[in-house]
């Protein structure tokens, strides 16, 4: 007899099981109980978020996270990020969590709603029946950082040009807020995350449990914030890429390269292992950046949408 599949909202003491779900699902994304907590608690009104979970007997074996992208310029955006163990699904399982989000988001007046979704045997057919359609493609890329050849950091930088940690502009973060914003609007995608106040960044970026200031890399031209790379580990091996990008009137340079080159070896030196990075396939010039430096191809990934006008 097959076992009742329960759908309720998250509750603080879920954050290990959530955590433990997504690393068993998203091998090549950071997951970390503080981080759950810190996201869901932090939330601003205007995202609306709410995180699900479904059980089945008695254990978490799905998830998903719903939100409307408040840092969205475009009003009526939302997205869903989706969970189910690999050992649960075709129970159900992620058709009551996905309803369960998309009643939440159309209540909270989103029009359009996107997902990231692994691409894998069965996820096609489960995004048709369920309205979404297939839009854009991304890489995830892992490194070695036990074994991989990094290139050696110059020994002497072009004049003005200064290597900087993240932890160097703690006391005010402001200038690395503008050089963030002005690079995200710039990344290629559907949605461009172009509203995102300071005070939201500082919370949800800045402060998030998994950024490390440490091994966050910044490059200064003439004393101006030209590239970055900001970097989130686990607290433990893994390193992953939260950001990097350099500003419109520093590109051609070469300086993002280095503003990660830098990044890397500081993790490596720090005893991370691995390292992770998500690229969207139009993202050409950082793709390249990323196989320089020795990443390879771990997990492809597709955006999902669903348009509420054409229910």
């Amino acid at each position: 007899m097959t076992s009742t599949v329960t759908v309720r909202d998250y509750r603080p003491a879920d954050a290990k099981a959530v955590a433990d779900l997504r690393r068993a699902v998203l091998p090549y994304r950071l997951a970390t109980p503080r981080g759950i907590a810190w996201e869901v608690s932090t939330a601003p009104a205007a995202q609306h978020l709410r995180l699900c979970v479904a059980q089945r007997d008695g254990r978490i074996v799905g998830a998903v996270q719903a939100g409307v992208l408040h840092d969205a310029a475009v009003p009526g955006q939302a997205a869903v990020s989706l969970q189910v163990h690999p050992g649960h699904r075709g129970l159900g399982v992620g058709h009551a969590l996905l309803a369960s989000a998309e009643d939440h988001l159309f209540a909270a007046g989103a029009d359009r709603i996107f997902a990231w979704a692994a691409d894998e045997p069965g996820t096609p057919a489960f995004a048709r029946r369920h309205g979404y359609r297939r839009a854009r493609p991304a890489h995830y890329l892992r490194l070695d950082l036990t074994s991989c050849g990094l290139p050696p950091l110059p020994s002497a930088l072009p004049s003005g040009v200064r290597l900087h940690t993240g932890a160097d502009f703690e006391a005010d973060p402001r200038l690395l807020y503008a050089a963030d914003a002005e690079v995200s609007a710039d990344e290629p995608g559907e949605v461009t995350l172009d509203a995102l106040a300071y005070e939201d960044w500082l919370l949800h970026v800045w402060e998030h449990p998994t950024l490390d200031p440490d091994l966050t890399s910044v490059v200064t031209v003439d004393g101006e914030i030209a590239s970055f790379a900001l970097a989130a580990t686990d607290g433990d091996t893994r390193y992953s890429s939260a950001m990097t990008g350099t500003r419109r009137a520093f590109r051609g340079r070469g300086l993002a390269g280095l503003a990660k080159a830098c990044s890397l070896h500081r993790a490596r030196d720090a005893g991370c292992t691995e390292a992770f990075t998500h690229n969207d396939a139009g993202n050409t010039a950082m793709l390249a950046v990323n196989r320089a430096f020795g990443y390879r191809p771990y997990a492809a990934a597709w955006r999902y949408v669903r348009e509420r006008a054409a229910d």
